[in-house]
């Protein structure tokens, strides 16, 4: 387990005090382009524990949130099919950046700018315990993954694909 450092409040730990939701600080060295499978080693965690929050926007534009296995990926054709949209894609770093009002290496969920409806692989709802970014970069939360269906409306999906 990574040593207690007190990390500075971000939106999204604002949101979740606010809201009662307990949770535990996990901080690591962040490091570009390691995203959670490097998160996962640095913490010691399983990275199918650890979860990504990807920005992405439909075939208008739309953003939307996916919440993702830290060691699978989005397969967009499945997710547009599910949330009935024609096509799914990631958002550009600039754009989800502007969306969120998080860097993208460090976007939560939770205390987004912009509200995003937000979908979750619904296997990550089978887990007792996940990590998911705590609103910076080198800085995940530990929540029970029910706190997304109630505190985001988060809508369960199938569109997991294995690394």
């Amino acid at each position: 387990m990574a040593k207690k450092t007190h990390v500075s409040e971000t939106p999204a730990t604002q949101l979740l005090r606010a809201n009662g939701i307990a949770f535990t600080e996990h901080p690591y060295e962040y490091l570009e382009h390691g995203g959670a499978q490097h998160s996962a080693e640095v913490l010691g965690l399983d990275p199918f524990t650890v979860v990504k929050t990807l920005v992405m926007q439909d075939q208008d534009a739309k953003p939307l949130i996916v919440l993702m296995h830290g060691n699978r990926t989005v397969s967009t054709k499945n997710l547009a099919r599910q949330i009935g949209a024609k096509s799914v894609e990631p958002c550009k770093p600039e754009v989800a950046n502007r969306h969120s009002g998080y860097l993208v290496g460090g976007t939560s969920p939770f205390g987004t700018r912009r509200a995003m409806p937000v979908y979750i692989e619904s296997t990550i709802l089978d887990l007792p315990r996940i990590a998911i970014n705590g609103g910076r970069r080198g800085y995940l939360v530990g929540i029970d993954p029910q706190v997304c269906l109630g505190l985001l409306g988060a809508r369960p999906v199938h569109c997991a694909l294995a690394e």
